[in-house]
């Protein structure tokens, strides 16, 4: 059985269309990106896939159930974080996880442990208002999992973070996958996509434009290259004459060495290995795959 079930999933507002006739399914145990720019209906899928928004059109079934605000019994598998900290800042931390704690009938002890979890033991009695960013993130991310949730709905989860704080919550999205939860999530950062997620979907103007996994993505969309690190072995004039006839897709110098990027699938890799022997001595070759930011933009271009 799927845990997420989206068919034809529609969301107008007025004449707006925010979510326009969208289609992708999460299975248990997988992280599942959801990725694009600004306004493209991320956040107006997530807050119906939440239950705290209805469609306009199609379905979203989260564990077999279609999803609705009434639905409560499958919002009480979700442990949802969104991008803004709505937390009481007056209340301290722990003070916070206390009263959901009670909500949720989740037992004092879970509450010592995700602070400890998350590092915020020495603080939890001190006012969230005086808690930074990464300390809020961190603190919305214990509230989540105190209902011990069978899926996780995380909205740009480390946008603008430190990085202790991105490498923590990184590391517990990806333990709580292993054994077998599920993480549905949204982020600006293609690098930590690309990291956790074992499928992502792009989104652009309401719609998904490609979907798969990253990998997958990365061979059907993007250019892998070969790099080459060289020191100038004749006159500088003539090296950089040798190295322009190559047409590099980059070139980058640091002291004396200069890498040059290659397209490793070119009819003329072979020619310009000896043109480059000619007019440098090659310290080191590395081959580089694409990234998932050069796959975004050639979806977008092609769009």
């Amino acid at each position: 059985m799927t845990v997420i079930d989206v068919r034809g999933l529609s969301k107008r507002y007025g004449q707006f269309t925010a979510v326009d006739d969208i289609t992708f399914s999460v299975h248990p145990g997988e992280v599942f990106g959801f990725l694009g720019p600004n306004g493209v209906g991320k956040t107006s899928t997530i807050r119906i896939l939440t239950g705290l928004s209805r469609a306009t059109e199609g379905s979203c079934r989260v564990f077999g159930e279609e999803m609705s605000p009434d639905n409560r019994r499958i919002r009480g598998r979700i442990g949802v974080v969104f991008e803004e900290p709505n937390l009481y800042a007056r209340l301290s931390g722990w003070e916070n996880l206390q009263f959901f704690a009670t909500l949720y009938g989740a037992e004092r002890r879970k509450i010592t442990d995700l602070m400890e979890e998350f590092q915020l033991a020495e603080t939890g009695k001190k006012p969230v208002a005086n808690y930074s960013k990464g300390m809020k993130q961190r603190l919305l991310i214990c509230r989540a999992l105190l209902s011990d949730p069978d899926l996780l709905v995380l909205d740009e989860p480390t946008s603008g973070l430190d990085l202790a704080s991105v490498e923590l919550i990184r590391s517990r999205i990806q333990s709580f996958a292993k054994v077998g939860k599920t993480v549905f999530m949204s982020t600006h950062s293609l690098e930590e996509a690309d990291e956790l997620c074992g499928r992502v979907a792009f989104l652009n103007h309401g719609k998904i434009i490609t979907e798969g996994d990253p990998a997958a993505l990365k061979l059907r969309y993007g250019q892998e290259y070969v790099q080459f690190d060289l020191i100038p072995i004749v006159p500088l004039a003539a090296f950089w004459d040798g190295i322009g006839a190559l047409q590099p897709l980059k070139i980058e110098q640091e002291g004396r060495v200069v890498s040059v990027l290659v397209d490793l699938t070119g009819e003329t890799l072979g020619r310009d290995v000896d043109r480059l022997r000619r007019v440098g001595r090659i310290l080191r070759v590395h081959s580089q795959e694409a990234s998932l930011r050069e796959v975004f933009k050639s979806v977008l271009d092609a769009d």
